[in-house]
């Protein structure tokens, strides 16, 4: 089994036309797959077994006002089959090389604290684990 890995561009939606079941949350809208690889702070590897998506890491590089350039890096799913082979390491390394060509000092990752198999794959790829509170909030008008 040979798996490629590589970043998605805008001209790529159609790669995201044959997925394995387990590597999104929920179901690809066409839509949002080409808004998504046409905005270029946005950012997709895949792990591809023949012309099959076994696993993503999705990322954005953002700016601020006081800060360097950061990659944050927001998913990353590895089709169940294909866990425990490095594929998550891949992707990650993927787009850590990605991020330091758009001039990311930084990239980050958030989990949580009973996705054992997560923090398993971030330590690999020498990540410190740092003290966080996350809140999240929803944004709706049924507040």
């Amino acid at each position: 089994m040979t798996i490629e890995v590589r970043i998605l561009g805008p001209a790529d939606t159609q790669v995201l036309e044959h997925l394995n079941a387990d590597v999104f949350d929920y179901a690809v809208q066409p839509k949002l797959s080409i808004e998504f690889l046409t905005d270029p702070r946005h950012h997709l590897a895949v792990a591809m077994d023949g012309n099959v998506v076994v696993g993503i890491a999705s990322a954005v590089d953002y700016v601020h006002p006081d800060k360097s350039v950061e990659l944050w890096i927001n998913e990353v799913g590895v089709a169940e089959e294909y866990q425990r082979q490095g594929i998550g390491r891949r992707l990650l390394q993927a787009l850590f090389k990605l991020g330091g060509e758009l001039g990311c000092k930084e990239a980050w990752v958030l989990t949580e604290h009973h996705n054992i198999s997560a923090q398993k794959l971030y330590a690999a790829v020498n990540g410190e684990p740092a003290p966080v509170v996350m809140y999240s909030f929803k944004l709706s008008n049924n507040q």
